[in-house]
């Protein structure tokens, strides 16, 4: 196995990292600036009032993505196994 073909490994299992993570992470992002933005609206300053909201958004964004992640994982592991024959020679 040469340097290259791990580099490329490490390269796709990061970008499958990233891929499947987005959608919790936008949404958290999306959450926390509208909540923050309501607070500077209304000079709220409640540390629950922007910790709850992103947990349920993020909980909703990983239930609703679930089926999808599982997918790409399967994928990715599928082919990943596939290739290891080609990877020991």
């Amino acid at each position: 196995m040469t340097a290259d073909t791990v580099q490329n490994l490490v390269v796709e299992a990061l970008r499958l990292a990233l891929l499947i993570s987005a959608p919790m992470l936008l949404t958290a992002l999306v959450v926390g600036i509208t909540i923050s933005l309501l607070q500077a609206v209304t000079q709220i300053q409640e540390m629950t009032l922007t910790f709850i909201p992103k947990i349920l958004a993020t909980f909703l964004a990983l239930m609703l993505t679930l089926p999808w992640m599982i997918q790409k994982l399967t994928d990715y592991f599928r082919h990943l196994f596939d290739t290891i024959p080609t990877l020991i020679s």
